[in-house]
């Protein structure tokens, strides 16, 4: 896949393919592209050239809303929550516009406490979301994804901005999301020691490229990603 903004190359030829049930992570250097590889493949812009196959079906041109009630989901690196809802009600608009169609005010109320306790934030449902810190805005994105009940999740940045504490609770929901929902993710992260220790593979882009593809442990040593991105040898 390809993506021009006029004449910058954004992505160019980015090549690769996650399995079901996969932890996969997506790194690189700020302006690298992943955030733009999110959009192209969640409908928010369309490839300039390439295509993007999901079960065997073609959904490069398809739309937003469209791609999401096929079962791809996504969270944003910059926390967009609907400030004048309540955390609850945030969660059951993943419900409502998600997979599952048409469902009942009802049914969603019930599938949105189901990823607030999830997440953790069942005790803050009442909430209003514009009043949570950052840590749990982090959650709320993660809780209104879930609800859309996709079969991949796109997690952009979970843990950026997060203690040592939170990291570690955001590393082990996402374990969580995959092991106990059976949910694909493909994660894009900057804190290493989150995505090193929780991704089963890794891509790194570089400059709108793919430079490397492998297990956390070939990418740490890998000298075209040492040089791009990390700066040394990270020691898991």
């Amino acid at each position: 896949m390809t993506k021009y903004f006029g004449g910058l190359a954004a992505l160019k030829n980015v090549d690769f393919c996650v399995k079901e049930k996969e932890i996969v992570g997506l790194i690189g250097p700020n302006g690298a592209g992943k955030t733009t590889l999110f959009n192209c493949i969640t409908g928010v812009y369309p490839p300039t050239s390439g295509k993007i196959i999901f079960e065997g079906k073609d959904i490069t041109r398809l739309k937003p809303h469209e791609i999401c009630k096929l079962g791809i989901a996504r969270t944003y690196q910059i926390v967009i929550p609907f400030t004048g809802m309540t955390v609850l009600e945030n969660v059951m608009v993943g419900a409502l516009f998600g997979r599952r169609g048409s469902i009942s005010m009802s049914d969603a109320r019930k599938e949105a406490l189901r990823c607030l306790e999830f997440v953790g934030l069942l005790d803050k449902r009442d909430v209003l979301a514009d009043k949570l810190i950052l840590v749990d805005r982090k959650a709320l994105e993660v809780a209104r994804a879930l609800a859309a009940d996709p079969k991949i999740v796109l997690l952009d940045e979970v843990a950026a901005g997060l203690n040592p504490t939170e990291t570690l609770r955001a590393m082990d929901m996402i374990k969580r999301i995959r092991d106990e929902m059976g949910i694909t993710v493909f994660w894009v992260e900057h804190v290493m020691k989150a995505i090193m220790n929780v991704a089963e593979r890794i891509i790194v882009l570089n400059y709108g490229e793919k430079i490397a593809e492998g297990r956390p442990s070939e990418i740490a040593r890998d000298e075209n990603v040492i040089k791009a991105y990390l700066g040394e040898k990270y020691i898991l």
